[in-house]
């Protein structure tokens, strides 16, 4: 591997080692430290999605037209790390959430900007990004294992202690650390510089006629439904591990990771040999199967059943979220490819997302009490849920090959 490649490689990895660092442990952190409901968790959690959303207008004006990639992502990630001390400085809701908000506007534009830089340096980003792309699940997983087992921030007595907002600062030195250094990443100018802005582009509204496609159309709509269930294992997985006794939890949560890297592995041979409506339907039948295993599972003798639910994240992620931007570039040509993948993007990440999280903020909140949580009857919920796409998904949905689409000539 060249120098290049392991300068793209080390910007990966605290890419996604500041994002795994924080935000895995955020639910646990929320209702633990902070007191905060279920609504407010929520509504911290919304972030993600508020940033998905504002994160096109951030790259597609500024990074595409008028400054360098490694530049602003350098910027964005200095403006992060002093965020993110403040976070770790605050001590109720009301302090914490303009903050944490402000940080998601700041760090998800930054998604985009470390693929920029890397298929900017690239000479077969095609054939070379996943090997730069692997790292930042490396990252990520790095962050539980030493969240868990080098400090043991997440055990309970250090939780009840306080030291869960250590994560804020532990992940405040690594956005410093990567804001310095991608000032040092080779230069990646604009490369939309003088060129006409289309509001419809950086949206992806380009790619609506998709939508007339009956098949396209109920997977559209499948894909927004499905990050309802998506967002309750981001908000409630790790405060529901750590409050039912679960030793290093967070720890063994990055067994999610390391199956979606073998998953993704499997996924062109399961494409090839099943077709994209089987493996969809496989990925969110995962999600049912899920939900079901944490609803019964516990921190005794029903401690494997958590520890098969995490580890199906590769099937529940990679079989139908990445499946999926598979199948839209099968369905567009190569004049909306961008436009596709960002009106996916808008609505799993942002409009779905902003549902999802709303929807487990209310749940929660439903089946909390002062005396207990009825974790039970919280699972349930999203595992009836998911089962009623996938029902409607395979009666709905025809299989169909995976073909570039051809280009209508004007």
């Amino acid at each position: 591997m060249n120098s290049i490649k392991i300068r793209l490689c080390s910007m990966m990895f605290l890419q996604f080692f500041i994002w795994g660092g924080w935000f895995v442990t955020l639910g646990t952190f929320l209702s633990q430290n902070l007191q905060a409901t279920g609504p407010q968790t929520g509504m911290a959690f919304s972030t993600q999605s508020w940033g998905a959303i504002i994160a096109p207008f951030i790259v597609g004006l500024i990074a595409d037209r008028f400054f360098n990639a490694e530049r602003l992502l350098g910027l964005l990630h200095l403006v992060g790390a002093v965020l993110m001390y403040f976070m770790y400085q605050a001590t109720d809701f009301t302090t914490f959430y303009p903050l944490v908000l402000g940080y998601m506007l700041a760090y998800m534009p930054t998604l985009a900007l470390v693929n920029s830089v890397s298929f900017g340096q690239l000479k077969q980003p095609e054939l070379e990004f996943g090997q730069i792309r692997v790292w930042g699940t490396i990252g990520w997983i790095a962050a539980g294992l030493v969240i868990s087992y080098a400090f043991g921030w997440d055990a309970q007595q250090a939780i009840a202690d306080g030291a869960l907002k250590n994560t804020f600062l532990m992940c405040a030195v690594a956005s410093l650390a990567l804001g310095v250094y991608s000032f040092t990443l080779p230069a990646t100018p604009p490369a939309g510089r003088g060129q006409q802005l289309k509001l419809g582009e950086l949206l992806g509204l380009d790619a609506l006629a998709l939508l007339k496609d009956r098949n396209f159309a109920l997977f559209f709509l499948a894909s927004v439904l499905i990050c309802i269930p998506l967002a309750f294992y981001y908000q409630n997985a790790n405060p529901f591990l750590t409050g039912i006794g679960v030793e290093n939890a967070t720890g063994k949560m990055t067994l999610g990771q390391v199956s979606e890297v073998l998953f993704m592995l499997a996924l062109p041979l399961f494409l090839n040999r099943f077709g994209i409506r089987w493996t969809l339907l496989l990925g969110m039948a995962a999600w049912v199967l899920r939900y079901v295993l944490f609803a019964y599972g516990d921190a005794g003798q029903g401690l494997w059943l958590l520890v098969i639910g995490i580890a199906l994240h590769g099937i529940c992620y990679d079989f139908f979220f990445v499946s999926g931007q598979i199948y839209t570039n099968s369905k567009a040509g190569v004049k909306i490819r961008s436009a596709a993948q960002g009106l996916i993007t808008l609505a799993t990440y942002g409009i779905g997302m902003l549902i999802g999280f709303s929807v487990a903020g209310q749940i929660t909140q439903a089946y909390t009490s002062a005396e207990s949580t009825d974790w039970t009857s919280i699972w349930l919920f999203p595992a009836v849920f998911a089962g009623v796409v996938l029902v409607l998904f395979a009666v709905i949905f025809k299989n169909e090959p995976l073909q570039q689409a051809e280009d209508k000539q004007p």
